[in-house]
C-alpha cells in the first residue's frame, strides 16, 4: 500500500469513510472527485481532501516523509514503508542491560539498501557516527525501537533520533504475531546463519570481548547484524499482509 491510496490523515475522514472511498474506486488521489456519491463524504470533508491532496503531492514529490509522519495516525505510519522503502534505515542495538541511564550500548547496527554497517564501543561507536548513518535515511524501522532503542541512544549519546520511526512490533501484532523479534521470524521462516543467542548471551560476549576474546566481539557483531538485516524481511512481510488485508480486503468487500 502506498501514501496515495491514503485518505485516512484528512480531517473527517476515518477508517469507514475511506473504505467507502475505496469501494466506490476512489483508491488513488488522482482519482478522486469532489462530485462523486460516497456516503460520509460531504462538501466539506470533500473540500478537507482536495486541500490535503493540494499539499501532499508536491510534499511527496520532494520526499517529504516527516511531513506524513505527522499527517498520518501512529498505527498507520506502516503505509509509508512502500514509498519510502529503499531509503528506509533498519536498525538494533545490543547493550550490557536493559537501563539506559545505567547500562551502556555496545554494537548498533544499521542496514539499508541491501548493506549493513555495524559501530562497536570503544571503536566507531559516537554520536557522530549515528547521526550519520541516519542523515539521508528517510524512515528508520525498529523492532521493539520505540521503547528500547532509541530512548537507549538518546540517552547514552545525548542525540535525539527524529527521522520517523515504524516500529514493527505493533504493525506485526496487527497481523497476529506477538513475542519477541525470533520467535516471530521462526514463525515466518526467516532464516539466521547463526543459531540464535538471548539478550544475556550478548551481555556476556561482550563481557568476554573485554577481557580479551575478540572472537566474542565477532559473534556478538554478527547476531547484532543479523538482528539488523532481518528487520528488513519482517517490514516487507508485515507491509504486504497489511495492504492485502486493509487495502485490497477493504476494497473489494461488498
Amino acid at each position: 500500500m502506498r501514501i496515495e491510496n491514503s485518505f485516512i490523515p484528512v480531517e473527517g475522514v476515518g477508517e469507514t469513510t475511506e473504505r467507502r472511498l475505496w469501494q466506490s474506486g476512489v483508491t488513488t488521489w488522482e482519482a478522486f472527485d469532489p462530485a462523486v456519491d460516497v456516503a460520509g463524504v460531504g462538501g466539506t470533508t470533500a473540500a478537507r481532501i482536495e486541500s490535503f491532496i493540494a499539499e501532499a503531492l508536491p510534499r511527496l514529490d520532494d520526499g517529504d516523509a516527516a511531513y506524513f509522519d505527522r499527517a498520518f495516525p501512529s498505527g498507520e505510519r506502516w503505509r509509508l514503508y512502500e514509498n519510502f522503502r529503499s531509503e528506509t534505515c533498519f536498525f538494533d542495538i545490543e547493550t550490557t542491560g536493559l537501563d539506559e541511564h545505567r547500562d551502556r550500548v555496545t554494537t548498533v547496527s544499521f542496514h539499508r539498501d541491501g548493506e549493513t554497517t555495524t559501530l562497536v564501543a570503544g571503536e566507531d561507536l559516537t554520536a557522530e557516527a549515528i547521526a550519520a548513518e541516519f542523515r539521508d535515511a528517510s524512515l528508520v524501522a525498529t523492532f521493539n525501537g520505540a521503547r528500547f532503542d532509541v530512548p537507549f541512544l538518546e540517552t547514552s549519546f545525548d542525540i535525539e533520533v527524529d527521522t520517523p520511526h515504524l516500529d514493527l512490533m505493533y504493525p506485526a501484532k496487527r497481523i497476529g504475531l506477538s513475542g519477541g523479534l525470533k520467535p516471530i521470524e521462526t514463525q515466518l521462516g526467516i532464516e539466521r546463519d547463526r543459531p540464535d543467542i538471548s539478550g544475556r548471551d550478548a551481555v556476556r560476549l561482550w563481557r568476554e570481548y573485554e577481557r580479551g576474546d575478540e572472537d566474542a566481539l565477532d559473534t556478538l557483531v554478527s547476531y547484532n547484524r543479523e538482528d539488523a538485516a532481518n528487520l528488513r524481511a519482517l517490514a516487507d512481510v508485515v507491509c504486504e499482509s497489511l495492504h492485502e488485508s486493509v487495502f485490497v480486503a477493504d476494497r473489494t468487500a461488498e
